[in-house]
């Protein structure tokens, strides 16, 4: 049987190839063996998928890249041009010293010349030899955005990256980057789900030409900060009931309907199919109206990164009162 294929959208960046709008993310906690990650990037391509999401902070890139020079040698694609992969810089490197060094270091992790988007993984930054799992105050320290934004801009002058972008910005955040931006962001890639509907920043970035790519589209249940408010809503399961869908094929619709990116973690290989077949169905006004109206709360709110006598003093002020 061919891979299905998945439609994709053009980004505002010339250099950039449309992005699929379905896509394979890598980062799980603990971090997973690069075995089980290569495996899972490997039956995603025979499947169809060409998108693929890792970060410095995964400690996935050296599998993914792998991953992708075994997909060649085994002819399930001709080139790596043939595949979108997208990287993050980690808090500790978001000072304007240090993205270019972290970008050089990411690509040869990944054995590659390029990516076709990188991207400012949160609006953070730490000191340089901070430890996420036990960060302290002082850790945490002012972000200069214009010196960050403008190394990002270099690396893809430079041509080390095809794309640049941001992720958990909020609007409040990605205006303030905007403001003085020569390349403004591609996408901002943030957590968006059925239970998490980013309503007024989809409403913002579409204004602006920035695409969304949403992380946690099924809400993340198994991770330490996730929801269950997706898989176990009453709201989805009747409509998945109803139409003979899973709920995760309900939720993973909408958000293609919503004109989002969508990367969902999941390295099984049934699921990854399933995952797939969102293309040929469709929600009605009535049923999307239902989702519309489901209760919405944030579930990872960034309150590793908040502290009392740090910059940021409380989650309501890391996300400019967007709760």
């Amino acid at each position: 049987m061919a891979p299905q294929s998945i439609p994709a959208i053009p980004l505002s960046s010339v250099d950039a190839k449309p992005m699929p709008v379905l896509g394979l993310g890598t980062g799980a906690y603990p971090p997973p063996p690069p075995e089980t990650v290569i495996k899972a990037v490997l039956e995603a391509m025979e499947l169809g998928y060409r998108m693929f999401d890792t970060a410095s902070f995964y400690q996935t890139e050296e599998a993914v890249g792998e991953a992708i020079s075994q997909a060649i040698s085994r002819g399930l694609i001709k080139s790596r041009d043939e595949v979108f992969l997208t990287s993050k810089a980690w808090c500790t490197d978001n000072h304007g010293d240090r993205i270019l060094p972290a970008l050089q270091k990411t690509l040869q992790n990944m054995k590659l010349e390029y990516l076709d988007q990188y991207l400012i993984h949160w609006p953070v930054s730490l000191k340089p030899d901070a430890n996420v799992f036990h960060l302290k105050p002082e850790d945490v320290v002012p972000m200069d955005i214009k010196s960050v934004w403008t190394a990002m801009e270099e690396c893809q002058t430079l041509g080390l990256t095809r794309s640049i972008g941001v992720s958990n910005f909020t609007c409040r955040k990605l205006a303030d980057l905007l403001a003085f931006a020569k390349i403004p962001p591609a996408i901002n890639q943030v957590e968006m789900n059925p239970a998490w509907q980013q309503g007024k920043l989809r409403e913002f970035c579409q204004a602006k030409g920035i695409k969304i790519a949403a992380f946690s589209p099924l809400g993340a249940s198994g991770a330490f900060w996730g929801t269950k408010g997706v898989l176990e809503s009453v709201v989805l399961k009747e409509i998945a009931k109803s139409k003979g869908k899973s709920v995760a094929q309900v939720a993973l619709r909408w958000a293609y309907e919503q004109g989002v990116v969508v990367i969902m973690k999941s390295f099984n290989k049934d699921r990854l199919k399933q995952n797939q077949e969102i293309f040929d169905w469709e929600l009605s006004a009535e049923e999307s109206k239902k989702i519309a109206e489901i209760p919405q709360c944030r579930a990872d709110r960034g309150e590793l990164f908040v502290f009392e006598n740090g910059p940021i003093k409380s989650v309501e002020e890391f996300w400019d009162g967007e709760l």
